[in-house]
């Protein structure tokens, strides 16, 4: 590959550094998750576009752990998210950075995120939750920690739709009784929903909200979601446990 071409990226965080740099988390298409140094970027005139949910072409160079960014110009124009489409955006930049480790390509993760953005943009508030779900259940897949949705475990058999099953985050779904209480419990509709990317019901989306967020705990770190505390902070009357979409 040409080291002196320019090649598509998004910024997932940026920091001020010392005087006038910045230090910027980029999810690059080629090379996954990569640390680079901005110099000089705060002092650009007309600003920088080094701003989340815009694509970029960019340059960098430099071995280790943080690199040089050497040039960087927009692709496109940012996707315009306001309101719970924000957060959720915000959201999804933490999820890369909290479970993508540093250059570790995943092109498909790079290219869902760029059409969750886009749909984030078009979207009313009732597909943000369905969008998230399915980003979600992608992302643990892609690193490793895919989810069985079609049939229960240990026995392979296919999983009912009217049925009930509690959802064991290192196994899947296992069988219960009617009256069954405790756990992860959802319907087998809610999992075949999520497999087969059809998230329209929300009965289905309020049993995968709090599925999808213990699969996720454990891969996530001790440190509680910026993004969550940021929407709740937003939105009066809204608890940390039931509110918001992500």
């Amino acid at each position: 590959m040409n080291d002196r071409a320019l090649r598509p990226a998004f910024v997932l965080h940026r920091r001020a550094y010392r005087e006038s740099s910045l230090l910027v988390e980029l999810l690059t298409l080629d090379e996954g998750r990569i640390g680079v140094v901005a110099r000089g970027a705060r002092r650009r005139r007309g600003g920088t576009p080094l701003e989340p949910f815009g694509e970029l072409l960019v340059r960098w160079g430099g071995r280790g752990e943080l690199g040089q960014l050497h040039a960087f110009e927009s692709a496109a124009q940012p996707s315009r998210l306001v309101g719970m489409a924000l957060y959720s955006g915000f959201y999804l930049n933490e999820l890369l950075l909290r479970l993508l480790r540093r250059h570790d390509p995943h092109p498909e993760v790079y290219a869902d995120y760029a059409a969750t953005l886009a749909a984030l943009a078009d979207g009313g508030v009732g597909r943000v939750e369905a969008l998230l779900r399915m980003f979600e259940c992608r992302l643990l897949e892609a690193c490793g920690y895919g989810m069985e949705l079609r049939v229960e475990v240990p026995n392979g058999t296919p999983l009912a739709p009217d049925s009930r099953y509690r959802y064991e985050p290192e196994l899947g779904p296992v069988a219960v009784d009617d009256d069954a209480r405790g756990g992860l419990l959802v319907h087998g509709r809610a999992l075949l929903a999520l497999a087969s990317g059809e998230l329209d019901d929300a009965r289905d989306l309020r049993e995968l909200k709090p599925l999808l967020r213990s699969v996720l705990t454990p891969h996530l770190g001790p440190r509680p979601l910026g993004s969550r505390a940021l929407f709740h902070a937003s939105h009066t009357g809204v608890s940390p446990a039931s509110g918001g979409a992500a």
